[in-house]
């Protein structure tokens, strides 16, 4: 889990679009009403092949899919979260939404266990895709295992406990680094005038530029002033030029 604090909040929807990476295992053979250990058996079938598994995920899985999300989610149906409506008894029709799965590789195969390392796009629900390739191989299944090992280019392995202090205040001092690792994030230096208008929230012109390093893909571009200090985050136009603020740390917070 990735943690903002302070005007970082405001980067939140830099963060939320970003790919995950998942570690599953899906249970074969059995099908549960919340797709996880921990709901009512609705179905059975026989347990696949792992060669049928396997050729499954490749010819239907990789790429875009249409995906339905679990009648137990917070999905909003009507004005309600369908978990709410699903554990009242009620009937719930979600709607099929695009997301994108980049690669799915099998980790392990034991007795109708299925351990896979998934790299997926936002808004996928790892139950729904437990429980599509189980029917895709004739089967049921559901998700009795899971841990997100990255999103974006942050791993689990930079993780660190909410109680380890001294790490977290390094993370903190290092957090315009991590920033920098954001896909599509260049930066530009701004003259002493145009920095001093950033830090009231005034985009600068191309004559308050000094430098910029900001590639035709870029969205987003770390500002500084000549001093290497952060002066803001914004969104960038087709041309390179700042069009949005989406965070003002301002003079003296962090630095290189």
């Amino acid at each position: 889990m990735i943690i903002l604090t302070g005007t970082f909040t405001k980067l939140n929807p830099l963060f939320m679009n970003l790919d995950k990476r998942y570690q599953a295992q899906i249970y074969f053979g059995v099908e549960t009403d919340t797709l996880d250990p921990e709901g009512a058996v609705v179905a059975e079938a026989p347990v696949p092949s792992i060669d049928t598994i396997s050729e499954v995920i490749k010819s239907q899985f990789i790429g875009p899919i249409e995906q339905i999300p679990p009648s137990y989610s917070a999905v909003h149906v009507q004005g309600k979260r369908a978990y709410a409506l699903a554990r009242a008894g009620e009937s719930v029709t979600l709607t099929p939404r695009n997301v994108t799965i980049h690669n799915i590789s099998i980790l392990s195969w034991n007795a109708g266990v299925l351990t896979i390392d998934v790299h997926c796009s936002k808004g996928t629900y790892i139950r729904s895709l437990a429980r599509d390739i189980a029917l895709a191989c004739n089967s049921r299944g559901h998700l009795i295992a899971l841990i997100r090992t990255a999103v974006g280019p942050f791993s689990l392995d930079e993780a660190v406990g909410t109680t380890d202090f001294e790490i977290l205040r390094e993370h903190a001092q290092h957090s315009v680094n991590r920033i920098e690792r954001i896909p599509g994030m260049g930066t530009i230096v701004l003259t002493e005038e145009a920095s001093l208008r950033m830090t009231y929230g005034n985009l600068p012109t191309k004559h308050g530029i000094m430098s910029q390093t900001v590639s035709e893909d870029d969205q987003f571009a770390l500002v500084f002033n000549n001093h290497n200090t952060l002066l803001a985050v914004v969104g960038l136009q087709k041309d390179g030029m700042p069009k949005k603020i989406f965070a003002l740390p301002g003079y003296g917070e962090h630095t290189l």
